[in-house]
């Protein structure tokens, strides 16, 4: 079959029939109703109906990678270049500008563009900023003088990756380093250590907090109860309960640092996630979408088109008056992360949407901001305003003194600010953020 469709724009006539020749030979292959999906997103690791791979190959693009459909019944060749290239397109291999675009929200086109450091000197930079710019060189230099296949980057986070999946130790890890800066031609740029190499990593931003909680919603173990070991309100201890054969055989100071919480929230932080949008010289621009470029002609195609937007607006005229500043809905639902009804169990997201963004962006994965994750088995209920603590902690700061922000499109530090509009729900959920 002809595959240059893979090259192609997702836009273009020549992908859609494409996609569709695809599913075509895809399905002629198999018995079931669904099959492994080649979208970047799931790398062929996710069994989905026709409809749902359709809708990923359109939205997400297909693995350009994936020459030889030996997944969806195409006979892989028998030479061993072809086996080497196969294996590029299993979930183990990692791209660093999707790592990138997860992280920074940024589009491939955007990171395309993406090398250079702005003509700001280093002192009028923040953290934040310094680490992205630092990422996107990583991201471009080689990994030895004369290297074509990986980056500095790429090498490094798909090492990381290996490390993860096989349940390497540090020690290991820091030995390969070492061997592999021996055997690596001279100029190699390869970190001295995990050490070094986990510094790297953690500057892409995927990181997240760990909240302790009371195991039922009472209070968080946070700022000046972080190292409180009973809940004020019920009195409930913070941690697991050691079997009791167990805890008699360790010494007290064994036994503390065996202790488990019982209930653990995820909190990834708001601020820099929302600076990381101004860092891009393609996104900066679209941050004030909302007012330079969207059409003003009455009708409602854009949330700043309604009332609500132009009351408050009109009402908080010190904040509308950069039109840089952010707003944003809030989103939050519960989710059963086990897949399956046989199990009861109910973990709650807490998802951020940025509204400054055209309306066929700001409705797009990659631009959703995962602000918190309330641990199961139950949802909060009405005492989920006890997990939205360091959210709403984050969004007051932000509204009142706002944050220091690199902005790529017109070269300059400005202060920040954001305001939170509207939330969006079911029943159930608006009933619980209600109280």
């Amino acid at each position: 079959m002809d595959k240059t469709w893979m090259t192609k724009s997702r836009l273009s006539v020549e992908y859609e029939q494409g996609v569709r020749e695809f599913l075509e030979f895809a399905f002629s292959n198999t018995m079931s109703n669904q099959i492994l999906c080649p979208c970047r997103r799931c790398v062929n690791s996710v069994l989905l109906t026709r409809d749902e791979v359709y809708e990923h190959l359109i939205i997400h693009g297909i693995l350009k990678l994936y020459k030889n459909w030996y997944e969806h019944g195409e006979q892989p060749p028998s030479s061993s270049n072809a086996n080497i290239e196969q294996h590029d397109d299993l979930p183990s291999h990692v791209n660093a500008n999707e790592v990138l675009e997860d992280g920074f929200a940024m589009s491939d086109d955007n990171m395309r563009d993406e090398t250079t450091s702005p003509a700001s000197s280093p002192g009028d930079l923040n953290n934040e900023t310094g680490q992205f710019f630092k990422l996107l060189e990583d991201a471009n230099k080689e990994l030895y003088p004369g290297c074509a296949r990986f980056t500095k980057l790429t090498f490094i986070v798909r090492l990381y990756h290996i490390k993860c999946l096989s349940g390497w130790s540090n020690k290991s890890l820091d030995l390969l380093l070492a061997l592999l800066k021996e055997a690596l031609p001279e100029g190699e740029t390869l970190p001295e250590s995990f050490y070094e190499l986990k510094k790297i990593v953690k500057d892409l931003g995927l990181d997240y907090k760990k909240i302790d909680a009371c195991p039922n919603d009472c209070m968080l173990y946070w700022k000046e109860a972080a190292h409180d070991e009973i809940c004020k309100v019920c009195g409930a201890s913070r941690w697991k309960q050691m079997q009791k054969d167990l805890r008699n055989e360790v010494s007290s100071s064994a036994e503390k640092e065996k202790k488990i919480p019982e209930k653990v929230l995820r909190h990834f932080p708001l601020v820099p996630r929302l600076q990381r949008l101004f860092m891009s010289s393609k996104l900066a621009p679209l941050m004030i979408w909302h007012d330079q470029d969207r059409v003003k002609d009455g009708f409602i195609r854009h949330p700043a088109d309604s009332t609500t937007w132009k009351d408050f607006d009109a009402k908080h005229m010190l904040f509308s008056s950069d039109r840089r500043n952010v707003r944003l809905g809030l989103a939050t639902d519960g989710f059963n992360p086990f897949g399956t009804m046989s199990v009861s169990y109910s973990t709650w997201s807490i998802i951020l949407t940025v509204y400054n963004l055209p309306p066929w962006m700001c409705m797009k994965q990659p631009n959703f901001i995962l602000s918190l994750l309330i641990p199961g088995p139950r949802g909060p209920g009405n005492d989920i305003d006890v997990y939205l603590q360091p959210l709403i902690d984050e969004l007051k700061n932000l509204w009142e003194l706002g944050v220091s922000t690199y902005d790529a499109h017109t070269n300059q530090i400005f202060q920040m600010k954001a305001a939170l509009l509207w939330t969006i729900s079911d029943f159930p959920g608006y009933a619980m953020l209600s109280g």
